[in-house]
Parts: structure tokens; sequence; C-alpha cells
């Protein structure tokens, strides 16, 4: 996947200062690109001095760009942000009932700055679209970059993550006398008269017995072995777990191309698309390390989102074949890079056949996931849980538990 290591990750920063791996990230300039609608194979950004403190840098980055927001539309949303600035997280827990597009009616902010800012944020934190997306999340990233000097900066990891973060955190583990196993799901969750846990029963019949548990799964994978004795209206623990019913993953795709030849608008980092099936994307043969390609050719990775009708898509990508969906990011980059890909990139022959001299593809992969994130949807807020249970020897961990950093990376840290 296309996973972006941000400044304002503490607890992110933390773990690669104990894996000592500081050095396999790979810094970008300070900015926010975004691809330009109205002016396919442009970008603008918003630019970030060196050495302005937080709240100064981000003000001024968005004060000076000109081509996204009109000076009318940028004092138009400092009456829904001041709020958020005065009061912080309160605030901002208060407005998850809340759409964006239903916050944005709410204080009078002009339809541009969802279709320029709101739609790129909303797509790349949580794979949907700002109608069907809580405000507190928009909030919640905007108010750790506005308050932090280097909160939106952003890393790539300097190769696949299997290898250069996955094994080591492994290797530490089990350096600590830990152990790691893999390809052993849990069947159920076996239960103590008094409703702790006994040991948990994995797939192959083995019981594993442990003075505490912690359960990391995803919420709709734990929703599965949840026990049913948990639930039962005179248990103590029913409302607990009740409550985490409603919540589950969003869905996503991840694509990943490689072109015949370099794409030289590209940039080195993250650019927001804000096209109808993409939510960001980056040139991994310039951003990272690992993907660098003697030729210089392209390697376009990106995050096709929405995916599902439920989402804000038109159909269920999921669904589709892997070339429907390559076909129709071909379709978007086109737009992007309009003299460099062309659509018919992945069938046609020959450079001729693609437009003359645009890149032709040479392999793609297209990976499904039908359930990621938690869906942060309008509401939701409520019903994410605390790590802690009613249950004496099990705890909750987790990116869909209640923390302040949302579905990411930093808040599955935190929460664990």
């Amino acid at each position: 996947g296309l996973h972006i290591f941000f400044g304002a990750y503490p607890n992110m920063m933390n773990l690669f200062s104990e894996l000592d791996l500081h050095d396999r990230l790979q810094w970008k300039q300070h900015r926010m690109a975004f691809a330009m609608r109205d002016a396919p194979g442009k970008f603008t950004s918003f630019e970030f001095t060196p050495g302005v403190p937080a709240p100064f840098g981000m003000a001024l980055a968005i004060l000076r760009n000109t081509e996204m927001l009109s000076w009318y539309e940028k004092i138009a949303m400092l009456p829904a942000l001041l709020p958020m600035l005065l009061e912080g997280q309160p605030f901002i827990d208060a407005q998850d009932e809340l759409s964006v597009t239903e916050f944005m009616r709410k204080y009078g902010m002009p339809e541009r700055i969802n279709e320029e800012i709101f739609v790129a944020m909303g797509k790349a934190l949580d794979f949907i679209d700002p109608d069907r997306l809580s405000m507190s999340v928009v909030l919640t990233a905007m108010n750790r970059f506005i308050r932090e000097t280097d909160g939106s900066q952003t890393a790539f990891i300097d190769g696949n993550q299997p290898d250069r973060l996955c094994k080591p955190i492994v290797e530490h583990v089990r350096a600590l006398g830990g152990e790691v196993r893999t390809g052993v799901p849990v069947r159920s969750i076996e239960l103590k008269e008094d409703g702790s846990v006994a040991a948990l029963l994995l797939d192959g019949g083995e019981r594993v017995e442990a003075d505490m548990y912690v359960s990391a799964m995803p919420v709709d994978v734990f929703k599965r072995l949840l026990p049913t004795k948990w639930l039962e209206p005179a248990s103590a623990s029913a409302e607990f777990f009740e409550g985490i019913e409603p919540l589950k993953g969003i869905p996503v795709i991840n694509v990943q191309l490689w072109f015949d030849r370099p794409l030289p608008s590209s940039l080195d980092g993250l650019a927001f698309s804000r096209s109808p099936l993409l939510s960001v994307y980056a040139d991994m043969s310039k951003s990272c390390r690992e993907y660098e390609d003697a030729d210089g050719r392209g390697v376009m990775e990106m995050v096709f989102a929405p995916c599902t009708i439920e989402a804000g898509a038109d159909r269920d990508w999921l669904k589709c074949s892997d070339e429907e969906i390559v076909d129709a990011a071909l379709g978007e980059l086109a737009n992007l890079f309009p003299l460099e890909i062309a659509p018919d990139s992945r069938t046609a022959a020959s450079p001729d056949g693609a437009g003359g001299e645009r890149a032709l593809l040479r392999k793609f992969a297209v990976v499904r996931v039908p359930r990621s994130v938690y869906a942060a949807v309008p509401g939701m807020g409520k019903h994410r849980p605390s790590q802690e249970t009613p249950i004496s020897n099990f705890v909750l961990a987790g990116d869909w538990t209640a923390q302040r950093f949302l579905g990411s990376m930093e808040g599955a840290v935190l929460a664990g």
C-alpha cells in the first residue's frame, strides 16, 4: 500500500527510534501538492517555509497560494476554523455527527473549498467522499497540521514495508524473548466461568494460554470472534461490546503501475489528485529508493477510492476485474498527465498506439482491501471503545479504538 509517515506522528517516530530505523525514512520537501483540475499536467501546492513556527507556517502556506482559493474563500474558512483553534479537541469531537458537507453549510463555507481542499483530504484520510465523511476526521488532521511546525511534512520508507519495517519489529520482539507466529489464525476465544479469557483456540486445534490477552484485530474480524457470552444481557460487558456493532472497515484498492519510460512532470513525494477515482498517488521511482530505476522509468502507486457505492463510487469496483480497475486508473492519470500517459497505455502495442511519446504500461498490480481502516462516517466516534474492557484479562488495540489520531498507523501504534 501507499503508506505515508507524517511529522505529526510522534508515537510512530518513537517506534522508529526504538528500532533505530530513522535512516530508512526519506523525508520530502515540506509541501502539500495538488494536481490542478483545470490545468492538466500541472500542480499547485501549499509550500511551507523552513523555520516558520506553528501555527503561522500553515497559515502562510495557504495565504501564499493564489491558484486554489480566492481571498474571499480563505476568509470564509475562518469562522469554522477559529473554534477548532480556540476550543481544541472538545469542539472537534462535537462535530462528529456532521458530514463535511453538512459542516460547510452550517458555517456558510463556499462549495469551492470542498472541491479544492476537502475532497482531497476526505479521500486521503478515509477513502470516502466528503458528503459521507465525519467532519471530526478532517478537523483532527487540520488541527495537528496547524499546531505542529512539521506536522504535515511527509516521509516515505526507503523500501517495501514488510522488509524495511515489519521484519525489524519481529526481530526486536524475538530478541526480547517474544514469539511472532504467522499463518495460524485464531479460531475462537475460550472463556472461564467468570467471563474472563481462558485461552485462544488456534486454527489446527492448538490452545494458547496467557495471563493477559491483547486483541489488535481489525474491527470486522474482532466482531466475528466476539464471544456470545460477552453480549448476554445479564453480563457486565454487554453494553461495552454491543457499542462497537456499528463500526466497520472501509474498502479501498491500491494500484501499482510500471511504465516503460520516465514521467517528467511527476513529483518526488505525495500528490493529491482530486479526481473522481484516485485519492493520493506517488511516482515511487522518484519517492522511494527501492523503486529507483536505472532508466528512470516511472512507477506509479495510487489509492483508488472511493471504490464502492457505499463509499461514493458509481459501482462496486471490488467486483471488477484487475484490467477494468487499471484502465479506469489510467484514464484518470491520462487527465493528470495528458502529455505523458495515454488512457490506452495498457493495451497499446507501440508508443504510437499510446499516443506518440506517451508511456506504455509494462506491468501492473491491483490489491483489494475489502475492509481497511474503520469507516469514519458521521456519528461513529461514540462507538469507538476504550482500550480497557470490562474483561479483567483482555484489552483492545487498533486504530479503530478510541484515540486522537483516528484510523492511521499513528493511531494503531498509540492504541497498542
